[in-house]
């Protein structure tokens, strides 16, 4: 069988995909922060204009901001219609354009659950939309790491001999996105619902230990490309502790510092919207790592099988002898 071929313009437009999922992103964290869901009582009109003929530019406050996150999702849903084309016409292996076409689909439903909210005006709403866009990029983020050059090669190659197998690291590489996306989860609800604080912190402290076990178990594999996206794991995951410390401040005040919460204050918007931004970016660290590590586990099984079977009697008449001497 042949090796993948390595498709630059696909690895790139991939890239450029996650860069510009983004953009609703950020306004959507600034339209909850802003409580500005429901500047617009209809959808997917305007105040009853065409959504790409709304004065946008003319418009202010809450209805700027969640005209733009539409703006900014309809944007994300042309780029992905172009990505799953590139995909299906220079990729050949099946299951990413599998791939291309799951992000194309779930970039719909993420545009249907956004306009379901406004529709319906239920909070919990804003919940699963938020989070389903977490799922989103992260699943972009995938596609950049199974079309990148670095897929293409052998991991297993890059580790030491005397190293661990990265199998035994696959469970908590397992756990750790799931506990992360739990967190998110409960982010959400202190964001929409105004609860679950306490858990969140609880949650988050969790999240934090479990990132220096992963990091420090990793290392122990010896293998480059591992250490190092165990290392962004745990950098982002510092980050995002310090960012929703700022928040918490910034939030609810800090009276033994002297400190009085302001609402909507800049600090605050900038410490709240980045805060649940960089949350969807620590969820997709951890998956790609968890990725990684399989992929890695896998090579390594693949090596001791053929090994075993080398030894076990697969070896030709010829190879044989030489091992036993009998060829000079």
């Amino acid at each position: 069988m042949s090796s993948p071929t390595y498709h630059p313009w696909l690895h790139r437009f991939a890239v450029i995909t996650a860069v510009v999922s983004l953009l609703p992103i950020i306004m959507g964290a600034l339209v909850t922060t802003f409580d500005a869901g429901m500047a617009f009582p209809d959808w997917p009109s305007s105040d009853g204009h065409n959504m790409f003929f709304y004065p946008w530019l003319e418009s202010a406050g809450d209805k700027f901001l969640e005209h733009g996150h539409r703006l900014a999702g309809s944007l994300i849903g042309f780029i992905s219609i172009i990505l799953f084309v590139i995909a299906m016409k220079t990729e050949e292996r099946k299951w990413i354009k599998v791939v291309a076409f799951s992000i194309l689909i779930g970039i719909i439903i993420q545009g249907i659950l956004g306009g379901v909210r406004v529709l319906v005006d239920v909070r919990i709403m804003a919940l699963i939309h938020a989070s389903f866009a977490a799922v989103v990029f992260t699943l972009i983020s995938c596609l950049i790491l199974f079309t990148s050059k670095s897929w293409l090669k052998d991991q297993s190659e890059k580790q030491d001999e005397q190293s661990e197998p990265a199998s035994f690291i696959k469970p908590i590489s397992t756990l750790l996105p799931l506990i992360i996306f739990g967190q998110y989860l409960v982010g959400g609800m202190l964001r929409h619902l105004g609860r679950s604080v306490f858990e969140h912190i609880a949650l988050a402290i969790l999240v934090l230990l479990f990132a220096f076990v992963l990091n420090f178990q990793t290392r122990q594999t010896h293998n480059r490309w591992l250490i190092k996206s165990a290392n962004w794991t745990l950098l982002i995951v510092l980050l995002q502790v310090s960012l929703g410390v700022g928040a918490f401040i910034t939030k609810y005040g800090m009276v033994s510092m002297g400190y009085v919460a302001v609402q909507h204050s800049p600090i605050q918007i900038t410490f709240r919207s980045t805060h649940t931004i960089i949350g969807m970016v620590v969820l997709m660290t951890s998956v790609i790592h968890m990725i990684r590590v399989y992929r890695v586990a896998s090579e390594n099984s693949t090596t001791e099988k053929t090994l075993t079977e080398n030894i076990g009697g697969s070896i030709s008449p010829i190879d044989s002898l030489s091992v036993k001497g009998g060829l000079s």
